[in-house]
């Protein structure tokens, strides 16, 4: 996992051969005026959604504890404040349901390790072995998610 704002994201373009695409889309677009929807940034490899929505207490977030195993997430607040649950997936024991290929998402009952917070400008990189819980808030926030192909 990573955290840190978006005038750093340079460092973190070499991780994987799509950031910088998917890091120049939330450069180079007007996210505050954007509407919720899914946009697709590279024909099968990164796609942008936006999403605006109340926050959900913390015990609703946890009932989606998820991770990925297809996708990086790259989750950057556009507006509001965002409280995430993190746990690395190796000591995450208690699945909640199968995996679901279609979805690309396993959910796990576990709690997380730790809570962070989130304002606008800055991003979180899931990786397939974090498990996150995101959208915890008292307010309404304003998302993007890159979905990044591995």
């Amino acid at each position: 996992m990573v955290i840190d704002t978006v005038e750093n994201a340079l460092r973190y373009e070499l991780l994987h051969p799509l950031f910088k695409k998917a890091f120049d889309y939330i450069r180079q677009t007007d996210l505050a005026g954007a509407a919720s929807g899914t946009y697709v940034v590279a024909e099968d490899a990164v796609k942008a959604i936006v999403s605006e929505a109340p926050g959900k207490k913390q015990e609703a977030s946890l009932e989606k504890f998820e991770c990925h195993n297809r996708f990086i997430d790259i989750q950057y607040v556009i507006s509001g404040t965002e409280q995430m649950g993190w746990k690395p997936r190796r000591d995450c024991v208690t699945p909640n349901g199968d995996y679901s290929p279609e979805k690309d998402v396993q959910f796990y009952r576990d709690a997380p390790d730790t809570f962070f917070t989130l304002t606008p400008g800055q991003f979180v990189i899931f990786f397939p072995e974090d498990v996150h819980a995101p959208m915890i808030s008292d307010g309404v926030i304003k998302k993007l998610v890159m979905k990044i192909k591995l």
